[in-house]
């Protein structure tokens, strides 16, 4: 979402760590190039003055212009800046400590990913060890009660029994009695949204927030309608009283005004953001881990925090284990490249290692790393379990077999071939390490390549 706003500030910042010293006026001008990128990037007016006069308070300071490396420190308090807009440092998460089951309500215009985002966040929460039930709440979209029970049964979490004849706010009582009886310790209440913000519609939203008491009334925004977002936001605040916003569709190719301005404007912070469309693309926001990605300076601690989330400790122990009795082989090979893709897509990923995202950008019509990691796998399963096991007995012959089956050609089988000689050198190297080497790299998800 941010990638226009990113080479933008690259642009202004490589300008300004090319000059051994900076002036007041050099800064003027870098500020003034940052406000146009803001305002393109459909930020809030207000917002972005406020935001360029904090930056230009602090850059024209003595210690600064007077620094050795006046550029750099420039840009730092301009990452220090872009996390405080966003809600900097103060704690983002889900405050669920309350006597359960403890009530979380969703509200939300129409199309902005109400339903799939209570799945999103029920299956986050089982993670995290809870045990929650959602609770279709919205009567009046067709299907929108079969929609939420569908997306349980993908995820195998419970659903509240409701029906489309039934008054929203009773369905909200009894499905609090219900979770007290059965034990459930969190209630997601999906509610009804209307294509604009209309006066029945808070109205009932209110009955809602009345009857249930909810630790946590979230606004389910979509970042694609920019400054809507936050008008929208703003008008929920008003009436219902939010403890915090969920952005959907972060990974989309909208400006990202609307993750920049909400928090200012609306005093709510971010809690949530949606960076995909498979169920467990939910994640925490982070205003300092987002400044960064929006830098181009990556997120390595989100991404090592992916790693832990796809690979489980108990999955890394019997990895290591297979590797230590089996060695390793394609078929080992192949299960990482399997728990690399439960991290997400790879582009998703190399955005969060610095300078790798400016790197594939640069890379115009090469292989994007998920095409290749389908190929490689493709390759694999087209092999025997022999091949897989012994990969020195891959000749000629079976090379084209193996090309044909896996819709490639010889040459791509030679080259994965290739590269896996060298891992497996590579992991050779690491067992002589002895059960830190291994342990390490199994915690980490690394593979070898």
């Amino acid at each position: 979402m941010f990638d226009t706003l990113t080479e933008k500030f690259d642009s202004v910042f490589k300008q300004l760590r090319g000059r051994g010293r900076l002036s007041e006026e050099n800064i003027q001008q870098a500020l003034r190039e940052v406000r146009l990128a803001l305002l393109e990037a459909d930020v809030n007016f207000k917002v972005v003055k406020d935001f360029v006069a904090a930056v230009r308070e602090r850059a024209v300071g003595h210690d600064v212009l007077e620094s050795l490396t006046p550029g750099q420190q420039v840009i730092q308090i301009v990452r220090d800046e872009l996390g405080l807009l966003m809600g900097g440092s103060e704690d983002n998460q889900l405050d669920l400590a309350a006597r359960p089951p403890v009530p979380i309500m969703l509200c939300g215009l129409q199309g902005a990913g109400k339903t799939t985002t209570c799945g999103k966040l029920a299956l986050k929460l089982r993670r995290e060890k809870r045990n929650p039930l959602m609770v279709p709440a919205d009567v009046y979209r067709p299907a929108a009660i079969e929609q939420l029970k569908t997306l349980g049964r993908q995820i195998d979490i419970p659903v509240f029994d409701s029906r489309a004849d039934q008054d929203p706010v009773e369905i909200c009582r009894l499905a609090h009695e219900f979770a007290d009886r059965q034990g459930y310790d969190t209630l997601i209440l999906d509610t009804a949204g209307r294509l604009h913000v209309d006066d029945t519609l808070m109205q009932e939203l209110e009955r809602i927030r009345d009857c249930v008491d909810p630790r946590e009334i979230l606004l389910v925004a979509d970042a694609m309608t920019g400054q809507d977002a936050v008008n929208v936001a703003s008008s929920f605040n008003e009436r219902l009283g939010l403890t915090g916003v969920v952005l959907t569709k972060l990974d989309g190719d909208a400006r990202g005004g609307a993750a920049l301005s909400i928090r200012a404007v609306t005093g709510k912070p971010i809690k949530l953001v949606g960076m995909g469309e498979k169920l467990d693309a939910l994640e925490t926001f982070h205003p300092e881990r987002m400044a960064q990605r929006i830098l181009g300076m990556g997120d390595v601690l989100s991404l090592i925090e992916k790693a832990e989330a796809a690979i489980g400790q108990d999955d890394a122990v019997k990895m290591e284990k297979r590797l230590r009795e089996e060695g390793f082989t394609l078929d080992t090979f192949k299960d990482q490249l399997q728990s690399i893709k439960k991290m997400g897509s790879m582009e998703s990923m190399l955005a969060m290692i610095p300078g790798a995202g400016k790197a594939l950008k640069q890379m115009k019509g090469a292989q994007l790393p998920d095409n290749e990691l389908k190929k490689i796998e493709a390759i694999i399963s087209s092999m025997t379990r022999k091949e897989r096991q012994n990969h020195k007995i891959i000749n000629g012959s079976r090379r084209l077999r193996i090309a044909s089956g896996s819709g490639t050609r010889v040459q791509d089988v030679n080259q994965l071939l290739k590269k896996f000689t060298e891992a497996q050198k590579m992991m050779k190297k690491m067992q002589k390490l002895g059960p830190k080497g291994l342990k390490g790299m199994m915690g980490r998800g690394g593979l070898p390549m």
